[in-house]
């Protein structure tokens, strides 16, 4: 049989959208042996290299090692104040970018016998997707287009100007006194990242915690050390209004409610800078999705428990639909994807559904925020039973040893039993201590076995253990202790 040309033909898959879920889905299928196009309509990498966790990371190294250098007391050396230039920092950032877009680049995968098509993807029906001037004739379309950062409807922002996490990278002048309009995890990163280089931080949000998916406790922690950083947070804050800069700062006029529930009279705050970081919506538009009878809504494409849209030759990952925007996730969803394309003509023997109830998040702040499953929070909401068992880094040796003490491992079980429903760190090294719990709930370990595993000391990794130790002692009730306690008088008569 004559192989076809690019673009002619049939392919097994059609991926529309090159982030995570996209080049994931590509290169899975292809490397399985099925013929694939990949269809990009901006920069290959989606979200995640370009303008998410790649130069966010980057960024916010640099400034952890600044508030190092500036703490460095701490340790018993002399602290360095060192000047701060933000257009070397932003200049490193885009460097490190770049030796890492060579793993999602157009010429990568065509290597990997994947068709890259650069334009605009329209579907003309279940089975054909139009890029400029080609028609793709295709068996299966998978939907990765992402999402972008929701903008507020405010008088005079977009006469004022403001960047979000796809502009604020590219630039290399300072912020100045910077205007963080969200407190979730993109704008508390941010936030503290820029106050620690240099930058003047208001960080203004409507709700009434940081966070707003954490703990109470959890979001509280981190607002005191954001403000240790120099960051002014205002909670229960609305911005009414921004003023333009005619040659100097912008105004925005921002109101607090009280505890009350009153609102507060209005603050004015002067800024240089506007950063907009109050959510996410999913890119849906002009994709031609209803003539090809996808359903979808503001909040993105619909899909069954296999990823599956409204029409059952079609799939959807990543931000797209949710209902966690993070990168790993839609990692994760795109694996299934190629799975379940790959036997869905057996008539779905061997399909895999989607399991979200073990799925970790970190929040880059320092200390990070790290979670998976329910917290304590979520467990009263849903009127679930639970122990909570809670060991502080004050009394961790590693932590102690490298004076970051600031944190704490929590972890809900099911009531009277050891069975972990979920798991919050917050402290150094969070993000990477969650995987011991995510693993041991995925694969139903209790915290017996994670107190009997040996963990190497002194580690952060010993702040789980101590939790697990703290869950063990509750399980040692008045009457086995007398038991025990007899046990042992009765050893000593015998010498």
């Amino acid at each position: 049989m004559a192989t076809a040309g690019k673009g002619e033909g049939i392919y097994n898959v059609v991926v529309i959208g090159a982030g995570t879920a996209g080049l994931v889905t590509a290169a899975g299928t292809a490397g399985l042996g099925g013929r694939v196009a990949l269809v990009e309509r901006h920069r290959m990498g989606g979200d995640c290299l370009n303008y998410g966790c790649v130069p966010s990371k980057a960024l916010i190294k640099s400034s952890r090692v600044l508030a190092l250098m500036r703490h460095a007391g701490l340790y018993a050396l002399d602290p360095a104040g060192a000047a701060v230039d933000y257009g070397r920092v932003a200049r490193r950032v885009k460097a490190l970018r770049a030796r890492i877009e060579p793993h999602d680049s157009a010429a990568s995968f065509e290597g990997l016998g994947v068709d890259v098509f650069p334009g605009q993807a329209v579907l003309e029906s279940p089975h054909a997707v139009r890029v400029g001037d080609v028609l793709l004739r295709t068996r299966h379309i998978v939907l990765a287009t992402g999402g972008r950062a929701a903008v507020p409807d405010v008088p005079g922002l977009s006469e004022a100007g403001y960047l979000t996490n796809e502009t604020v990278f590219e630039r290399e002048d300072p912020p100045g006194r910077l205007l963080v309009m969200g407190g979730g995890p993109i704008g508390c990163e941010l936030a503290q990242a820029m106050a620690r280089l240099g930058a003047r931080v208001t960080l203004a949000d409507r709700g009434g915690q940081l966070l707003h998916r954490e703990d109470p406790d959890v979001a509280d922690l981190l607002k005191r050390q954001l403000e240790r950083d120099g960051v002014r947070v205002l909670l229960r804050a609305r911005v009414e209004s921004v003023a333009p800069g005619q040659g100097g700062p912008r105004r925005a006029r921002v109101r607090q409610e009280g505890e009350s529930g009153r609102p507060a009279p209005a603050l004015e705050i002067e800024a240089d800078t506007i950063l907009i970081a109050a959510g996410r919506r999913p890119n849906v538009e002009s994709l031609g999705l209803e003539k090809a009878g996808v359903a979808y809504s503001a909040r993105g494409v619909a899909v069954n428990a296999y990823l599956q849209a409204t029409r059952p030759n079609i799939y959807a990952a990543g931000d797209l639909c949710g209902p966690h925007q993070f990168t790993h996730f839609a990692e994760y969803q795109a694996r299934l994807i190629v799975r379940n394309i790959l036997v869905s003509p057996l008539l779905g023997l061997g399909r895999a559904r989607a399991d979200y109830r073990v799925v970790p998040w970190t929040t880059f702040t320092e200390p990070e925020v790290a979670r998976v499953g329910l917290n304590e929070k979520d467990a009263a909401q849903a009127g679930v039973p639970c122990d909570v068992h809670r060991f502080p880094y004050a009394d961790l040796d590693r932590a102690v040893l490298e004076s970051e003490e600031i944190g704490f491992a929590k972890v809900i079980v099911a009531r009277g039993r050891d069975t972990i429903l979920g798991a919050t760190i917050v402290g150094a090294g969070a993000g990477e201590l969650i995987h011991e719990l995510a693993l041991a709930m995925r694969e139903r370990i209790g915290l017996a076995r994670l107190s009997s595993m040996i963990h190497v000391y002194p580690t952060f990794s010993q702040a789980v253990q101590r939790a697990a130790d703290a869950c063990m002692r509750t399980r040692l009730t008045a009457r086995a202790r007398a038991i025990f306690s007899r046990l042992y008088a009765w050893q000593r008569r015998l010498v």
